[in-house]
């Protein structure tokens, strides 16, 4: 008997059960979009930019975001590509896709949105890395980027659309992700995204440059070599100097301007709600806003108690539980000997004063029973010997971020079992 090829192809889709399997979007690679410095601002014509991102979970098809959330006037793209990257600039050829938006190959995004392409075919290996190529022939301002990207990408010269060249040829290299906001691929209804939200210590500030070396990362190596959880996608929201209560400050002596972001209580919607298929976020701001007061550049009227920080936490907590977000907190590691030299600044950020309230908040967070779940950052990376400080063989230079063995050391803090749930 014959089978129609139709007949096979709904066949093929059917489960164990009969059912047929029910595909959806995962994130699996996203960054949190920041508004940029009126003096540091990028500006790009005729000219296409190759970025580059490391995958978690893998898939079949593909679709990227691309944000203009911080523009004042219309985003337009003339030409976008995505394709498997081999090193460098370069990409596997025969991996390269034209990527489209509502059929088209080019688009214009409106001030303060969002724009998703078509899905595209493409094998999308997890752990893996691929180049996103955007072109823009008239003059773009770079207004919305995200500055710590810790990898580095590409600009060409003013030549045109070169989306599609498998040899880049590259003019300049850039350390930030202008305008890219995710990638996502398609899985089975046993994927999920995962979203670590939270500051510089979530965005990778102390590890490596070009190395995916950030907690986040590592957890999704950690995903994936257990087998099981392989179509689990993590995604880093994180944002230096990015603060739970509080926009980055408006003060005129503030040098990072509005750069540090909008206050998480502001972008928990856009960078945690809004992801495709999320079910996990890890909650991982509120060091800032300890820190923050006493910079000459932040206003006496953001100085935060720890009751301040609870309750703030306890908004997120109810947003995400309101969209059925399992949601997990970290502690808040020490501080003690932490330095801040850039900008003409040279600070310090430890009192006894700003350890208390560390430490009252992180004393709520592992025993209100107000989250799904704990995982305890400070005890995993503190000095035993003297717990107000990082242990010194994870302390990045600056003695407030980890280093890249304490990133390790995070992420194998955090038990998979916590990710059960959704199957």
């Amino acid at each position: 008997m014959k089978i129609g090829l139709a007949v096979v192809c709904a066949l093929a889709t059917l489960g164990a059960s009969g059912r047929s399997e029910q595909q959806q979007w995962i994130g699996t690679w996203g960054t949190a979009a920041q508004p940029v410095r009126p003096a540091t601002v990028q500006t790009f014509r005729n000219q296409t930019l190759r970025l580059i991102v490391h995958t978690s979970a893998g898939g079949k098809k593909v679709r990227v975001r691309v944000s203009n959330t911080y523009g004042d006037r219309p985003l337009q793209i003339s030409g976008a590509h995505i394709a498997r990257r081999t090193s460098g600039a370069e990409i596997d050829p025969a991996s390269d896709r034209t990527l489209t938006f509502r059929g088209r190959p080019s688009t214009t995004i409106a001030p303060r949105s969002i724009a998703v392409s078509d899905a595209a075919d493409l094998d999308v290996p997890p752990l893996s890395d691929l180049a996103i190529s955007l072109f823009f022939p008239g003059e773009t301002a770079a207004t919305t980027t995200h500055s710590l990207a810790l990898q580095t990408n590409y600009v060409s010269a003013e030549t045109g659309d070169v989306t599609a060249d498998a040899k880049f040829p590259v003019a300049k290299t850039i350390s930030s992700w202008p305008f890219l906001a995710g990638v996502d691929v398609e899985a089975s209804s046993r994927g999920a995204t995962i979203v670590a939200f939270g500051s510089s210590t979530t965005d990778g500030d102390g590890s490596t440059r070009d190395a995916n070396r950030r907690w986040p990362d590592i957890l999704a190596e950690r995903l994936h070599n257990s087998g099981q959880h392989a179509e689990l996608g993590v995604l880093n929201e994180g944002i230096i100097g990015n603060r739970l209560l509080y926009d980055s400050p408006t003060s005129p002596a503030n040098p990072f301007g509005p750069s540090l972001g909008q206050a998480g209580l502001t972008r928990f919607e856009r960078d945690v709600l809004a992801q495709p298929g999320v079910k996990y976020v890890f909650l991982a701001l509120g060091v800032n806003d300890i820190l923050f007061p006493g910079f000459p550049f932040t206003p006496p009227n953001e100085t935060v108690t720890a009751n301040d920080i609870i309750a703030g936490y306890r908004r997120l907590i109810a947003r995400a539980h309101g969209k059925r977000i399992r949601i997990i907190a970290t502690t808040i590691p020490p501080f003690e000997g932490a330095t801040f030299k850039a900008a003409g600044l040279d600070l310090t950020f430890y009192t006894p004063e700003r350890d208390r309230v560390r430490q009252t908040v992180n004393d709520w967070i592992l025993h209100s029973g107000a989250f799904e779940a704990v995982v305890d950052f400070d005890e995993t990376v503190r000095d035993p010997s003297r717990p107000t400080q990082l242990l010194p063989r994870y302390a990045a230079s600056d003695h407030l971020h980890v280093n890249d063995a304490g990133n390790v050391a995070q992420a194998n803090t955090i038990p998979l079992s916590l990710f059960q749930s959704h199957q």
